[in-house]
């Protein structure tokens, strides 16, 4: 089965590279800006939509100084899509740009690595260097949407559907997920923060959040590994590359991610 893969952009900010990559002086290169795209993915198949993560409120955007560019909900309004009618959710990781809006799925299957679940749930997650990255209130919608039976709690690996396999590689946090996904003519590596940038693999530079560095770089290789393969696209988490290297759907809102809409050059 294949799958139409779309990027959504719904935020964006400024920033420079000695706050995205870890220990930026070691490179001996001048500080240099760089921009930051916030997406959610969806994958359209024949029967049904997955949407992969959730993105964050225009709150929780405005208190971390990030520009909304399309708020979740209005984004979905453009795509034609009803939060109520999502079946599945897929939860990469549990830090705020990834886990808000989850009471817009009420009737979703939340599926989460169970190591990234126990972590977030733990006793180590409010530690600053680790509790900045989240908000408590998207941590407990998780919680409570497990009360409902409507969590699944995933192995490091995971057939979600025909043409969708999940694998939890960790390194940005402990149970950072990808998805392996079919599309026309190839598949799509989702890397959503296991790679936010397309330098982290092209230069072997981690990014600055790190719960295992040795993880980190261990996903780079795999992530590296498989995109090598033919007719395989890499889709960075958060590089603004991603509206320039693929077809669009809405030039600066979502582009459509494959092998045949991959452009060269």
């Amino acid at each position: 089965m294949t799958w139409e893969v779309l990027a959504v952009r719904f935020a964006t900010r400024q920033t420079v590279a000695s706050q995205v990559y870890l220990n930026y002086h070691v490179y001996g290169e001048p500080d240099r800006p760089l921009g930051m795209d916030y997406f959610f993915w969806v994958l359209r198949g024949p029967e049904r939509t997955v949407l992969v993560d959730t993105g964050f409120t225009p709150a929780v955007g405005e208190r971390r100084g990030r520009t909304m560019t399309c708020p979740v909900p209005e984004a979905l309004d453009r795509l034609g899509i009803d939060p109520a009618a999502i079946e599945q959710v897929v939860i990469t990781h549990a830090h705020y740009d990834h886990t808000g809006n989850i009471d817009l799925f009420p009737n979703a299957e939340i599926l989460i690595s169970a190591r990234e679940l126990d972590f977030w749930t733990g006793p180590y997650a409010g530690r600053v260097q680790f509790g900045h990255s989240a908000e408590p209130p998207d941590i407990a919608g998780i919680v409570q949407a497990g009360k409902e039976g409507r969590v699944t709690r995933l192995p490091k690996r995971h057939r979600l559907a025909p043409g969708i396999e999940l694998r939890e590689v960790g390194g940005h946090t402990p149970g950072q997920l990808v998805a392996l996904v079919e599309a026309e003519g190839g598949t799509v590596v989702l890397a959503s923060d296991a790679v936010h940038y397309y330098e982290e693999v092209e230069l072997d530079r981690p990014f600055l959040v790190v719960a295992d560095l040795e993880a980190m770089y261990r996903g780079f290789d795999e992530l590296g590994a498989l995109v090598a393969e033919p007719g395989t696209v890499l889709l960075a988490g958060h590089d603004p590359l991603v509206l320039q290297r693929f077809e669009p759907l809405e030039p600066g809102f979502a582009v459509r991610v494959g092998p045949l809409t991959e452009r060269k050059g």
